[in-house]
């Protein structure tokens, strides 16, 4: 009998299951909304059980705030989410109670930088860093196959920004107004414009806006934690000529204090596209099999 794992990438939008062999290979992948716990979670074991017997591990990488805290009364928790009916959910216990499995937990963009880190760009190397551009900002930090935590995950989605000039936008972040996910998000974009990132011309001068942003976010990273690699994924993150733009005026910030690696080497787009948050999940369900002792890593 095979030996399986599973993955669950829970966004605010979608919720993305799949389960894959022991290469990561995946073998079947589904997609469903987010809507209620009650109905989304209903749609997470219907699938999962048909794999019962064979499911070594599961591993989720989710929206948050979650409490990743493993000696928290309410770790594996969803916790302050504006997602209402989320608020203050049980994700890890419900789990627990349909199978007796180790269960990995951690932010879907900590999952995704694991994606990359095992089976993207970023193998073979010891530190490497995520943001998801797309309907927020959220960062993960992945260092010596360990995810970098304090009391809570990172909100590094939530760094200030020095304004552009001339740029009169307040943002769009209800707790910081102009922080990088009030800025450059989606929704702040759509907010900004009046239209949909996607439906902007390639050219559109707004682009060099956000490119300032986002290198606003890559020189603080770089300063802060000197990574090996920075990855730049997220829907906003689709347009192909924003990454040289990002790269251009990360350059000029920099004004070549630090020796950093190889520009193209060292900041890019997910190499595994929009799989790298599953991909992150079932390897990180394997690993939590290979230990199942404790259930999620942190620095």
């Amino acid at each position: 009998m095979k030996m399986l794992f599973g993955g669950i990438e829970a966004g605010g939008t979608k919720f993305v299951c799949g389960v894959s062999d022991e290469q990561l290979q995946i073998i079947e992948r589904v997609s469903f909304p987010t809507t209620t716990p009650a109905e989304t979670m209903a749609q997470v074991l219907t699938f999962f059980d048909q794999y019962q017997g064979q499911l070594q591990g599961i591993g989720v990488g989710s929206f948050g705030p979650i409490d990743i805290k493993e000696n928290s009364a309410t770790y594996g928790y969803i916790t302050s989410t504006p997602k209402l009916p989320w608020q203050q959910y049980d994700f890890v216990g419900t789990l627990k109670a349909a199978y007796d499995l180790p269960i990995a937990w951690t932010t879907d963009v900590n999952a995704a930088c694991y994606g990359e880190y095992v089976a993207g760009h970023g193998q073979g190397l010891e530190s490497v860093i995520y943001y998801t551009i797309g309907t927020g900002v959220g960062g993960g930090a992945v260092v010596q196959g360990e995810f970098l935590a304090g009391f809570s995950h990172p909100e590094m989605g939530h760094m200030l920004m020095q304004p552009y000039p001339d740029d009169d936008f307040a943002g769009n972040c209800p707790f910081h107004g102009n922080c990088l996910e009030g800025l450059a998000a989606g929704p702040a974009i759509e907010k900004r414009l009046g239209v949909k990132a996607q439906t902007l011309a390639p050219k559109e001068p707004f682009w060099k806006i956000e490119a300032d942003y986002l290198a606003q976010c890559v020189y603080n990273t770089t300063l802060m934690y000197a990574p090996e690699q920075i990855i730049l994924g997220g829907g906003v993150m689709k347009q192909p000529q924003l990454l040289p733009l990002v790269k251009a005026a990360f350059l000029k910030k920099l004004q070549g204090y630090v020796a950093i690696p190889a520009i193209d080497e060292y900041l890019k787009t997910p190499a595994l596209g929009d799989n790298a948050g599953l991909t992150g999940c079932l390897a990180l369900a394997k690993k939590s099999a290979d230990s199942p002792v404790s259930s999620t890593s942190v620095l």
